[in-house]
Parts: C-alpha cells; sequence; structure tokens
C-alpha cells in the first residue's frame, strides 16, 4: 500500500502576455519526522506509505507579490501539518494508527494553527519588504491523507475532488469536497489575509478510504466542473488517474501532466494560471 503523488504549476497565457510571474503554487510532501525536526523539506522517496499533506495556492491577481504569498502559504501549511506528525510519532503515535477518523473539531483547530502561521509569515515578509500584508494575498487549499481518511480546508475558490473506495469501480464517482468560494461578486473570493479568512475556512473530514484526490486552483475549475452545480467533470478526473496508476514514479516523470497543463487545446480554455495537485492510493504495493 502507499502513495503515488505529483503537483505541478504552468503559466497562464495572460501572466505570459502581461510578462508576469505565475501566482499559482502547489506541493504535496510525506510527513517525514527526521526531515521535519532537521528544518528539510520531506523527501517524496518515502510517499509509498502513510501520510502525506499537500496544498495548494492561488495568488490574487491584483496583489502585486501574490507569488511569493503563495509559496509562503503552501510552505508554512505543509510544514506546520508535517510537523504534527512528527510530534505524534515522538509519543509512539501516527495520525496513520489514529483509532477512528479524527473529529472535526480537532482537525479545524489544527488548520487553524496553520492557517495562522501561514499568516504570520506573510505578514513577517511583508513588514521585511516594506510591503502590505495584503500585497501577498492568496487563497489555500489543504488535506492530511491516510489510506483510510481524509481531512481537508479551503479558503477562497480552487477545488479538492476525491473518489473513495479500496478498490477502483467500474465507473469513477468523484465527488467535490467544497464548494468555492465566489463572494458576493464575480471574480471575488476570500484571501487567507482577509480580517474574516478563519471564520470563512470550510473544514472536512471523510472517515472513507481516499482512492483519488485532485485539488487544482480556479484556472482549471471551468474545465473540471460543471459551474452550474459544480459537479465533477469525470473526463477530466478519469485520465489522470489513470496517468498515476501506470506511472510508477509521477513525481520524476511528468511530461504528461506538463503537456496536459501547458497545452494550447486547455490554453483556449483557460489563460489562468493553472496548478494541479494528484494523489493516488495504490493498495498493490
Amino acid at each position: 500500500m502507499g502513495w503515488r503523488v505529483i503537483a505541478r504549476s504552468a503559466i497562464g497565457t495572460r501572466h505570459q502576455d502581461q510578462q508576469q510571474p505565475c501566482q499559482d503554487y502547489g506541493a504535496v510532501v510525506v510527513a517525514a519526522p527526521k526531515a521535519m525536526r532537521d528544518g528539510q523539506r520531506p523527501a517524496l522517496e518515502g510517499h509509498r506509505h502513510g501520510v502525506i499533506v499537500g496544498a495548494v495556492a492561488d495568488g490574487a491577481g491584483s496583489a502585486p507579490h501574490s507569488a511569493i504569498g503563495a509559496k509562503l502559504a503552501v510552505a508554512t501549511t505543509l510544514k506546520y501539518l508535517a510537523t504534527s506528525e512528527a510530534w505524534l510519532q515522538k509519543r509512539q503515535r501516527s495520525w496513520q494508527r489514529w483509532p477512528q477518523p479524527p473529529s472535526e473539531e480537532l482537525m479545524r483547530r489544527l488548520f487553524t494553527k496553520a492557517v495562522m502561521r501561514s499568516q504570520a509569515q506573510i505578514t513577517q515578509q511583508a513588514s521585511t519588504k516594506g510591503w502590505e500584508p495584503q500585497d501577498l494575498a492568496c487563497t489555500l487549499l489543504a488535506f492530511l491523507a491516510t489510506p483510510d481518511w481524509l481531512a481537508a480546508m479551503q479558503i477562497g475558490d480552487g477545488f479538492m475532488v476525491v473518489r473513495y473506495g479500496r478498490a477502483a469501480p467500474a465507473k469513477a464517482e468523484y465527488e467535490l469536497l467544497f464548494e468555492p468560494d465566489r463572494g458576493e461578486f464575480a471574480n471575488q473570493t476570500t484571501f487567507i489575509t482577509a480580517a474574516d479568512a478563519l471564520t470563512s475556512m470550510q473544514v472536512a473530514v471523510v472517515g472513507q478510504p481516499p482512492a483519488f484526490i485532485a485539488a487544482a486552483t480556479d484556472g482549471l475549475e471551468r474545465v473540471a466542473l460543471r459551474l452550474k452545480d459544480w459537479a465533477p467533470f469525470a473526463p477530466f478526473f478519469s485520465p489522470l488517474e489513470e496517468y498515476l496508476e501506470e506511472t510508477p514514479n509521477p513525481e520524476t516523470d511528468d511530461e504528461y501532466l506538463m503537456s496536459f497543463l501547458t497545452s494550447e487545446r486547455l490554453n483556449q480554455k483557460t489563460d489562468d494560471d493553472k496548478t494541479l495537485l494528484l494523489c493516488r492510493c495504490d493498495r498493490s504495493t
């Protein structure tokens, strides 16, 4: 039993034309206690078993330094969530050996602390550079998953789609965890730098084995979701899951995913930056 994982970003044609950087960022790591104690980013080589954490952030187009904010939010969130596993393992425990799925209240506290640390890092970076925290505004989606359950959060837009089950069904059934936060007006959402970020945070704990997880920024919403009711579009996700199934080490073999994210066909449908994080639980290993 183990995980196959990958996270990649591609700059949108609009930002290419405007000579702006990609304002998205995403990453997925293993909750490796030794690496976290040493202050290093956990390596993906250990992803074959256990607990994984992932995060995706989309920098606000109106914020001049949102690309920096997105990277800070993802890195800080992943480090905090992975450190929680390290803390448990020091005490001969683990999220993977939790007696039952944790409560939503417990995970809300955990995600709240991760967001608060991300906010603090953004505020510190802004102060150092002479910026305002809003200059680094970004959305944030994050999750902590074991082969038996999934806990996730979302502030702002973007999406997280999951398929559950221990065996691949004849017809994949993909579920959207949260409806994207669209705000009161068009092109409006909540960012983690906002005063109401924590009160708007959506949290879910699902006590089913996650077979497939896809998290993405809003640049892919219109091609991955049916916007009238937010239903996942299965033909979008099925080939991506098949790619993970057929690729033993997707993090080192990303040609398929990058070709998709940078394809002319996709760019004709969306000119925004695109980040896609994919996880598949391989129960045959």
